[in-house]
Order: structure tokens, then sequence, then C-alpha cells
């Protein structure tokens, strides 16, 4: 299973082709335009399922699936989060919960970007254990802002995503420290001198022995189409 997120920096329907060439299984994509202004390239393969989230049919939230597995939105989906999203995911050999995130609520006074997430995982605590899980997607944050937010930073995410036994793919596989990471993820105003990363997939333990690779787009191929790159990570199923 391949499962890709890339923030497409709006206009997807000119960029899909791109990360179709990479063969997704499924793919998590904050700033895509409603799936209904979108062709997809009749040479990939076409979506299977999807789902989209946002007020502006320009720049919202799109999941799309390639494959057998089949998108369901959990009734416990609070619409106060509407850019992190837990859905069912049943249809191939197994089934699991997704979070698509796209962290990144202006209207929320208390702060929209990491204390998004943290409130969301506080909301869906219930969704952590038990069902293998997997969130994905533009979590806008990162340990090097801890100070910015002292009520719910980076580094109390992940501390709480690792109680329950779910770990970053990319930290684990390239055995990297939050804060001190390698590959960004995003270059500010797409200029290479301002590098962050900012995308994550996060994993329950289980999938930990199917983990194959995780890659993330080069520079150099990729900022042409957007400020970020894609974040690629594959399991052995």
């Amino acid at each position: 299973m391949k499962i890709i997120t890339w923030n497409c920096n709006m206009a997807f329907r000119n960029k899909a082709q791109y990360i179709l060439a990479l063969s997704p299984d499924i793919i998590v994509v904050p700033e895509c335009e409603h799936p209904d202004k979108i062709i997809f390239p009749k040479k990939f393969r076409q979506p299977t399922d999807k789902l989209w989230f946002g007020k502006n049919q320009h720049k919202g939230l799109g999941v799309f699936s390639f494959c057998d597995f089949r998108f369901n939105v959990l009734d416990i989906h609070n619409e106060n989060f509407r850019m992190i999203v837990p859905i069912a995911v049943t249809g191939g050999p197994f089934d699991f919960n997704l979070f698509a995130i796209w962290a990144n609520n202006p209207a929320d006074p208390d702060g929209h970007y990491v204390t998004q997430t943290w409130k969301a995982l506080n909301h869906y605590d219930c969704l952590l254990s038990g069902k293998p899980a997997i969130l994905i997607g533009d979590f806008n944050s990162n340990t090097i802002w801890d100070k910015k937010h002292p009520r719910a930073d980076h580094s109390g995410v992940v501390k709480f995503l690792e109680a329950k036994d779910i770990h970053s793919t990319y930290h684990k596989h390239h055995h990297q420290i939050q804060g001190k990471e390698k590959h960004p993820t995003q270059y500010m105003y797409r200029h290479k001198d301002k590098p962050y990363h900012l995308d994550y997939c996060f994993m329950s333990s289980v999938f930990c022995n199917k983990l194959v690779s995780v890659e993330i787009g080069k520079y150099r191929k990729w900022a042409k189409y957007s400020d970020h790159t894609p974040l690629i990570v594959e399991f052995g199923f």
C-alpha cells in the first residue's frame, strides 16, 4: 500500500498527473479544489472513492482512493475540526482509521495550526486505540515553534500520539529527531533557503513491521508546482 500526502498549493487539476505517476493507493491533498473541477488523466488509474472538505471550492482537503479501499466519515467527526477528518477505511486487506489532516482554521481564536491538531486528537482520543490508525497530511507545525504554542505545541502532539503507540513514519524510518529533520517538506514562498518540515504520516505500531519506505519529494522537481513536496509512504501489503 502506498499512501501519499501533498499540499498542492491549489489547482490540483493541473498537477494531479505528477502524483498519479507515483501509483498511489491513497492520496491526501490539502489545498485541493472540489473534485467536480478535476478531470484525472485517462492514462492513470481513476479514483475509486473520494471525499472533499471545505467551504472554498478552490481550496479544501481532498482524499482519494485508487484501489479497493472505500471511505466513510465517522459519525464522531466534529465540524469544528473540519480539516482534521476521521475516516473509516474498508474494502482492502484490512480496515483502519485514517485521519486526513490540513491543520488550518483561521476562525479558531485559540490558534489555527497546531492547536487544531491538539484539540482534535483529544476529541478523537477513543479512535486512537484499538483499530489501527494512520494520521497524514499538512500539520503546519514543527517542534522548532513549540514556544509559540505553550498550551498545545508540536512536541505535545508527538508525545500524545506516542502514548498511543503511534509514531511518525519519517522519523522512524530515517532515524530522525523531531525538529532536526534533514528533509524539508515545505519551502516558504518556494524559496530553497527557507525549508521546513511540516507534513507528517503517523502510524499505529501494527504497521511498523510493514513499513517499506518513506520518501520526500525533491525541491528541484516539485517547487515548480507547490511550496510543499510530497510525503510518500509505502507499506508491504
